[in-house]
């Protein structure tokens, strides 16, 4: 178990569970989780206190203690027991009952549940990555181990989805490493992963995004499978009370922003639109503050510490944020040509086709399937939507 403290405040413990049963005689993939568990501790006592973040999250949502008791499978007793035990380690309460009106939180419950969801939308991808790193190091080491498929592409949801649903399938493993579109087009140069993600606009910008990757695919070489579009724009407050409608909004000073990490195919497509606009990031108020996932600048709006952040559709509706739609990107994968004769790339293929993925595509917010699993060329892909675009513009 790993222990990170913070500065005079809780600490989180990560840890790290292994799993791998035998199925039908051989080994199944092993399978690694990581997951952040906080402690709090007073400086003047030894003691540490584990506070059940989703317990609390529950009670926010539902305004029930009981729905929550039931869902951490305790009792309603022993639920008001903890949460007296938990105000009294803050010596502030962390719920409050009014009449008829059931059971809220106070503010510094609410604070509570947001600091953990922003610690989960910020390291959960990372930690996920590293959970990749040791599962491909230990499971190339077992005897009649899985076919796995090497993956490198910008975090999403829709990706997300394919990675559960490609874990439920037997002997195939998916090594899924979030990375910006750069860097997953020079792993694959490299050999360093088999599938690369690519997410390009629609529209003017399309020609000069195809023109920063171009430089890493060889039409003979190289195949573009089809995924899925999304949705691109402004996550901002329910309601949008400070009327944030445009990217020229963001220059009031008054308007704090959270930018994603300087690497992203998000910050990149996020400063081609201000150049598209004539606008400098530097006015922007936390423009050079980046945050490396869709669900982290989500969380950073939901939780008041910014005002506005640029990002997909999905994350803005799961922190129950409004959303201004500015592009649709089109999110492709890259391979080599000789990798789709792999029965393992096969079966990958079959799930993007399948019913459950399209399904399950359908219930994320500002997704649609595209071309799902089909194979094209470098040319019938960049090529032709780069002369559109084109003629587009004229």
């Amino acid at each position: 178990m790993i222990s990170m403290p913070y500065a005079r405040g809780p600490r989180y413990e990560v840890s790290c569970l292994c799993y791998g049963p035998r199925r039908g005689g051989r080994i199944a993939l092993i399978r690694i989780e990581i997951e952040p568990l906080w402690r709090f501790r007073r400086d003047d006592d030894p003691r540490a206190m584990l506070v059940m973040l989703e317990f609390l999250n529950e009670i926010r949502a539902t305004g029930k203690i009981s729905r929550a008791a039931d869902r951490a499978q305790i009792s309603y007793r022993h639920a008001w027991n903890l949460i007296e035990k938990w105000s009294a380690f803050f010596d502030a309460p962390l719920v409050e009952r009014k009449q008829g009106r059931g059971t809220s939180l106070t503010p510094l419950g609410d604070k509570l549940v947001w600091a953990g969801q922003r610690l989960q939308a910020r390291l959960g991808p990372q930690l996920q990555n590293l959970s990749q790193e040791l599962e491909t190091e230990i499971n190339q080491f077992l005897p009649h181990g899985p076919s796995i498929i090497r993956v490198h592409a910008s975090h999403g949801f829709a990706v997300s989805t394919l990675r559960e649903l490609l874990s439920r399938e037997p002997d195939i493993g998916v090594d899924l490493r979030y990375v910006g579109n750069q860097t997953a087009l020079a792993s694959l140069a490299h050999n360093g992963c088999d599938l690369a993600g690519l997410h390009l606009p629609q529209g003017e910008l399309r020609k000069r995004s195809i023109a920063a990757c171009k430089g890493w695919l060889t039409p003979s070489v190289h195949r573009v499978i089809g995924f899925v579009t999304r949705e691109m724009g402004l996550m901002v407050k329910r309601g949008n009370p400070l009327g944030i409608a445009s990217l020229e909004r963001l220059l009031d000073p008054a308007i704090r922003f959270v930018n994603r990490d300087p690497d992203s195919g998000t910050r990149l497509l996020f400063d081609q639109l201000l150049a598209q606009h004539l606008l400098d990031g530097s006015r922007i108020t936390g423009y050079e503050h980046g945050e490396f996932t869709h669900a982290a600048v989500a969380a950073y709006v939901a939780s008041d510490m910014a005002d506005a952040s640029f990002g997909v559709e999905a994350a803005a509706r799961q922190f129950d944020l409004d959303f201004v739609r500015l592009v649709t990107e089109d999110y492709f994968f890259v391979c080599r040509k000789e990798i789709l004769e792999l029965d393992a790339m096969k079966r990958v293929l079959s799930i993007m086709r399948s019913d459950k993925f399209h399904t399950a595509i359908a219930r994320l917010p500002g997704y649609t399937i595209k071309d799902a699993g089909t194979i094209k060329t470098v040319g019938e892909v960049f090529q032709r939507t780069a002369q559109r675009a084109a003629q587009g513009a004229a």
